[in-house]
């Protein structure tokens, strides 16, 4: 019998020249933290990296669940409207009253010396809409408790760097002390089909099961169920990601998400193997499930 062929995918040009690595990873022995961000004025920055610094983590992403914020700050994926940038930010929105969270991730590391975040979220605004989109962490402040989970590494961390591919300045993972096992931080590069890249990494760093958590963007998500999403620019968080032996026992990847598009729909489910290019980038944390 021959082999299906592998689903076609959408992809979108970059306006600089292509990172020769297409993954990069970095790991270590694995930290985790479930603890509470308590209400008083502080920024969901402060909240977060106060708690994991102590920890000793360096990298890493963060769960969070329920609670609110107030004030609140995010932008939503947009198109870009000059040629230095395939895909773009929209205008900043800052709803007023208490917003409540649903659920969001983080990206957790830093940028010139100092503790940053990257989050991707879906809330409840005071006029009872739903939507989703990237938190400015330095901006919202939390108002209710918000309940957190993280998990990462005091042996590799997430730092801000330029990339050239895209003009963007992004989290890549960095090694510290050595590559070990438990907790992988892995950074996609734009186009590349995320299934597949997750399936690589793990047959390299000799991984046949993990947990998959993190965030990203997608050109034109495409779903198990048949939806298409058309939107080339969009933001992603992985509600539940696996990576378990297929039936010839190689890695396979199966991710469950929620996207945001340029409209502002949001979409969830699973997607579809094989079918979802990054678009900017990929965060991913890759914590290894023994038997």
């Amino acid at each position: 019998m021959r082999p299906e062929p592998a689903p076609r995918f959408a992809t979108l040009a970059q306006p600089g020249p292509a990172r020769p690595e297409r993954r990069l990873a970095a790991g270590g022995a694995s930290i985790h933290r479930a603890f509470d961000l308590a209400p008083g004025g502080r920024t969901l920055l402060d909240a977060v990296a106060g708690p994991l610094a102590e920890a000793g983590m360096r990298g890493g992403v963060v769960h969070l669940a329920g609670g609110s914020f107030a004030p609140f700050a995010y932008v939503m994926p947009a198109l870009s409207t000059e040629p230095r940038f395939a895909a773009y930010y929209s205008e900043t929105f800052r709803p007023p009253g208490e917003t409540r969270l649903e659920r969001a991730s983080v990206t957790f590391g830093e940028r010139d010396g100092a503790a940053f975040l990257h989050v991707h979220g879906v809330w409840t605004e005071a006029d009872g809409r739903r939507r989703a989109g990237h938190l400015l962490p330095a901006e919202v402040v939390v108002a209710h408790g918000v309940r957190a989970e993280a998990w990462g590494t005091a042996e590799a961390a997430w730092r801000v760097e330029p990339d050239a591919e895209t003009n963007f300045s992004l989290f890549t993972p960095a090694p510290l002390r050595r590559d070990g096992a438990g907790c992988l931080l892995l950074k996609l590069q734009p186009n590349e089909e995320v299934h597949h890249a997750i399936e690589a990494t793990c047959r390299a760093h000799g991984i046949a099961a993990a947990r998959v958590r993190g965030i990203g963007s997608i050109v034109r998500p495409a779903f198990a169920d048949g939806r298409v999403i058309p939107t080339d620019a969009s933001e992603v968080l992985i509600r539940d990601g696996t990576v378990r032996p297929g039936p010839d026992g190689a890695p396979e990847a199966r991710l469950d998400i929620t996207v945001v598009d340029v409209g502002g729909a949001i979409h969830e489910g699973v997607l579809l193997r094989g079918a979802n290019a990054a678009c900017i980038t990929f965060e991913l944390c890759l914590e290894t499930v023994r038997d």
